[in-house]
């Protein structure tokens, strides 16, 4: 089919300018986290800047070849590519390399590649293509939603194991579009409620928290329930449960744990209420109970992922986080050597190449995770607030071209691009002031790597070409 516009002449102007802004300002920052005086070259390809001149050449050539492709290709050929890269975070797993704990790469004649930064694209697609395949299309109903789950947390299941949790965060970014799409908010408060629920069981001692939740279900559900004599009926019966059982461990059910004691007890009054329920005498009460049944259940499994899956650093950074551990010298160090980094800059930084915790390397990871301190400590207040105005700039932008989309499919993939991008943002910078645990991820466009900036050079041009085409059929 011929094509019926000038490409070139319809892609967004604005956003192109922030992105080759954001892109030369990182290569920038890169060249003076690592300068050093034995090489000066800011072309020298033995350093890292030079690397990643590479890269970025490469990345502006990748740009051009994605805006080359029929616009069609992205909506025909998605789930061929989310089923692609499902297979490499299979094949990592087995054949991948090693890295910071984490089995996330593969090694290619000393190129390295990461699947899990490229398939947030490929996830990207499959959701915009579920969604325009949809002939009734409404998330707010739960035959709708379940798939789209699926297609979410497939790819995560695949990176916990590698385990590199820090991916797996990001991919939560795409519930921000399930909302925007129409998403129960019940879900997005079941959500909130499941973090600070996360939060209290490493603060809290967990019997009492238990206790807690026992208590507030109570309440809600004695006013949930039409029949209050029912409520005191079950009540009576949970407590007269929970004496007998305390009795039974006294004597000969030692190892019998008091938590899974209250959680025993509630099997009865379960199945109390599943029976009404089914008669649609109880259903509000049925919802309440399930509720505190999963609260219960959660407190468990989350003492249980916080000791068994994360990593003994990972669990170190929340606890630091957290308050409840205190190691300067230790794991503590990171954060606290970027926090002094970032202030020491002051209202208009020490100069560009004139930072001294740069300079003499005391921050970790100065070219990658922590590439935000550089722009505190050289180019001072003034400059990272600029940097956090060109990166909400570049958000507001593609928020507003997500809604002049004239299909599904580019709408809601524009919005998994938003997402994507707000969540590495957000996330990258908050660590590197304390705001939230160090859990590595780059910051977009900034951060050295070759897998990163390509994965978001994809991400970002495949909706660019779809914006410049909103006027063409998909079919």
């Amino acid at each position: 089919m011929k094509r019926t516009i000038n490409i070139w002449s319809q892609l967004d102007k604005v956003t192109l300018i922030l992105f080759f802004v954001l892109v030369i300002m990182g290569w920038l920052n890169i060249y003076a986290a690592v300068y050093s005086e034995e090489h000066k070259d800011i072309f020298d390809f033995s350093q890292l800047y030079g690397k990643q001149f590479i890269w970025i050449i490469a990345a502006f050539i990748l740009a051009v070849c994605v805006l080359l492709i029929d616009h069609r290709f992205f909506l025909y050929f998605s789930w061929v590519v989310y089923g692609l890269f499902l297979f490499m975070l299979l094949l990592v797993l087995v054949f991948g390399k090693e890295v910071s704990g984490a089995q996330s790469w593969f090694e290619l004649g000393g190129i390295k590649i990461q699947p899990s930064e490229f398939a947030k694209f490929a996830t990207a697609l499959a959701l915009a293509s579920y969604a325009h395949s949809q002939k009734n299309y409404d998330m707010s109903n739960l035959k709708t939603v379940i798939p789209a789950l699926g297609i979410i947390l497939a790819p995560a299941f695949l990176i916990m194991l590698q385990p590199d949790m820090g991916s797996v965060i990001v991919f939560f970014a795409f519930f921000i579009v399930l909302f925007r799409e129409g998403m129960n908010p019940i879900v997005f408060v079941a959500g909130t409620l499941m973090v600070l629920l996360f939060i209290l069981t490493l603060l809290v001692n967990n019997l009492y928290l238990d206790i807690v939740v026992l208590f507030v279900g109570a309440v809600v559900l004695y006013f949930a329930m039409k029949r209050q004599k029912s409520f005191f009926i079950g009540l009576g019966i949970y407590v007269g449960l929970v004496g007998i059982l305390l009795l039974a461990k006294k004597f000969f059910l030692e190892s019998l744990s008091v938590q899974t004691i209250l959680f025993i007890s509630l099997i009865p009054i379960a199945i109390i209420l599943a029976f009404y329920a089914f008669q649609k005498k109880a259903k509000n009460a049925m919802i309440v109970f399930a509720f505190v049944l999963g609260s219960l259940i959660y407190i468990q499994c989350v003492d249980f992922a916080f000791n068994k899956i994360l990593q003994p650093h990972q669990r170190t950074r929340i606890e630091l986080l957290l308050g409840l551990k205190s190691d300067p010298q230790g794991s503590g160090y990171n954060l606290n050597q970027s926090l002094i980094s970032i202030g020491s800059g002051g209202l208009t930084g020490k100069g560009y190449l004139n930072g001294t915790q740069t300079k003499y390397k005391f921050v970790p990871a100065q070219s990658t995770d922590f590439i935000f301190c550089t722009v505190g400590e050289e180019w001072g207040f003034i400059g990272a607030f600029v940097v956090i105005g060109l990166f909400v700039f570049l958000l507001i932008r593609l928020l507003v071209l997500a809604e002049r989309q004239r299909t599904v499919f580019s709408r809601v993939y524009g919005y998994c691009v938003v997402s994507v991008l707000f969540i590495h943002f957000a996330i990258n910078i908050g660590m590197t002031i304390g705001l939230v645990p160090v859990i590595g991820i780059p910051l977009p466009f900034f951060s050295y790597g070759g897998s990163s900036l390509f994965s978001f050079t994809i991400l970002l041009f495949i909706f660019l070409k779809l914006d410049a085409t909103r006027t063409e059929s998909l079919f």
